[in-house]
């Protein structure tokens, strides 16, 4: 007996799924662009931590979308070579831990600030504050609306999703320090809201960075359980060993597995039970191998020598 391998493919179209996420991205990048540089240009203005954190954010968000958005066009124009075989597919997951390192290095410097403003006597307007970031909530509100369903599928538009949400907390820190200062002239509260941002981003954007690097590092997707998925292959009346079965994801949304199967009886028999149980558990690329065994009890009524 020889070894027989064979591929399940479902309709996961990766590069219509890109192109479908492209114009909520790019118009994301226009809206969120034009309002880093007024924040940016107000919080300078008028010397507010707060503003400046947030605005930091704003462009790492400009930067996390044009990334995700280059990703998207990567993943639908990038056609496989002989050294690229998976295309660039793997681009978005790149993005995604770029879009974690540069928030937490703004969270780091916005903490950095913040500890040298300490002992000085902050002084900032208050009814600016408010103004600028009920526009800005109202910007990181609509690109979230526009980003939503897309971040459960692609890590790239997820990263991106997790900046624009960063950034409406920060607005609604930034509307608070105003309100505050206001009404008390209480400066310090500009202070308090930025390293509120800074502390609240960073965790999101460990968990962001962990989950690209599972995928990088080939892990078994997280959804995925890998010990009913063996189970079941071996449970399949031909199959009499289920061994080297690896599972990873290449990207979000595409799952990929290989498994060699022992059987006796023929490759008709077992490949369609072991596809239909591989598609049942999302894994709609698989290959499968059979490797000959001895004469199995299962098969011995289909022998005609």
């Amino acid at each position: 007996m020889g070894h027989s391998h064979s591929h399940s493919h479902a309709p996961v179209d990766v590069a219509d799924a890109a192109r479908r996420r492209i114009w909520p991205m790019a118009v994301a990048v226009g809206l969120i662009g034009g309002y880093f540089v007024v924040e940016l240009t107000v919080g300078i203005a008028v010397n507010s931590l707060a503003l400046i954190a947030d605005a930091g954010h704003m462009l790492t968000d400009v930067v996390a979308l044009v990334m995700g958005l280059t990703a998207l066009l990567l993943a639908r124009h990038g056609r496989t070579t002989d050294t690229r075989t998976f295309g660039w597919h793997r681009a978005e997951v790149f993005t995604a831990v770029a879009n974690a390192v540069l928030l937490i290095g703004v969270a780091v410097f916005v903490l950095y600030e913040a500890i040298e403003r300490i002992g000085s006597d902050p002084e900032v307007p208050g009814l600016t504050l408010i103004i600028v970031a009920l526009i800005g909530l109202a910007v990181n509100l609509g690109v979230m609306l526009l980003l939503r369903a897309d971040s459960r599928e692609s890590i790239a538009v997820k990263g991106a999703y997790l900046e624009v949400l960063a950034d409406a907390v920060g607005s609604v820190g930034v509307l608070v320090a105003g309100i505050v200062a206001m009404t008390t002239g209480w400066g310090y509260a500009d202070i308090v809201v930025a390293v509120g941002i800074a502390l609240w981003v960073v965790p999101r954007a460990l968990r962001l960075a962990l989950d690209a690097l599972r995928i990088l590092n080939q892990q078994a997707p997280a959804h995925l359980d890998v010990d009913a998925l063996r189970r079941e292959l071996a449970e399949i009346p031909q199959v009499d060993d289920v061994h080297d079965l690896h599972v990873w994801s290449l990207t979000t949304g595409m799952d990929v597995a290989t498994v060699h199967l022992t059987s006796a009886c023929p490759n008709a028999e077992v490949l369609p039970q072991a596809h239909e149980i591989l598609e049942r558990h999302g894994l709609a690329h698989a290959t499968v191998q059979i490797d000959p065994s001895d004469e199995s009890e299962h098969c011995r009524e289909h022998l005609t020598w």
